[in-house]
C-alpha cells in the first residue's frame, strides 16, 4: 500500500463523511454520530488538525483533532478522535500512521498534551496513558489516556467541544 498523509482540503468532505460511516458501522461503542461530530468541528472552526490518508487518489481514513477544555484552566491541549479507516483495510497500519501524523502535527504547534478515549491496548503503542487526575467523568479510567508533549500534566475534568454531543447534520 502506498499510503499518503496530508490536511483535508474541501473537496474530501464527502469521501471523510463516508469512510468514517464505514468505519463505525459495526462498531462496539459508539452512538455512530462521529460524522455528524466532525461536520460540527468543522461548522465551528474547531478542528485544529484534519488529515487524510489517501491511496491512489482515494480517502481510505481520516483523524481529527480539536481543542479540549481542563477544569484546571491548563492550556494548550487537544483532543484526538474521531480516527477511522475504511474497515477493509484496517489492521494495515494506514491508522498508526494518521496517529503518528497527528501527533507530529500536535507537536508543531507546540501542544502541551492530548487526550483520548479508546482501546488502552491499542493507544498505548503511541505513548498514551491513562493519568491519575486527568478525567473524562463517567468513563472508565483505564479507557480515558492522555499523552504529554510539553510541560506539566493538567489536573482536573477534561470536556470535549460542545460539537461531540452532535446528533445529526
Amino acid at each position: 500500500m502506498n499510503i499518503t498523509i496530508r490536511d483535508e482540503s474541501p473537496k474530501d468532505l464527502q469521501s471523510i463523511h463516508e469512510v468514517t460511516v464505514s468505519a463505525f458501522l459495526e462498531a462496539q461503542y459508539t452512538d455512530h454520530t462521529e460524522q455528524f461530530i466532525l461536520k460540527a468541528l468543522r461548522d465551528a472552526g474547531a478542528l485544529t488538525v484534519s488529515l487524510v490518508a489517501e491511496e491512489g487518489g482515494v480517502i481510505v481514513g481520516h483523524v481529527a483533532v480539536s481543542p479540549v477544555a481542563i477544569s484546571d484552566d491548563s492550556t494548550g491541549w487537544y483532543g484526538l478522535g474521531p480516527i477511522s479507516v475504511l474497515p477493509s483495510i484496517q489492521g494495515k497500519g494506514i491508522g498508526s500512521k494518521l496517529m503518528n501524523a497527528a501527533i507530529k502535527a500536535l507537536k508543531g504547534i507546540r501542544a502541551n498534551g492530548c487526550v483520548l478515549l479508546g482501546d488502552p491496548n491499542y493507544y498505548s503503542r503511541f505513548g498514551f496513558k491513562p493519568k491519575e487526575g486527568l478525567i473524562l467523568p463517567e468513563v472508565p479510567p483505564e479507557y480515558f489516556q492522555a499523552l504529554l508533549l510539553q510541560g506539566g500534566l493538567p489536573q482536573g475534568d477534561v470536556t470535549y467541544h460542545e460539537a461531540f454531543s452532535a446528533s445529526d447534520s
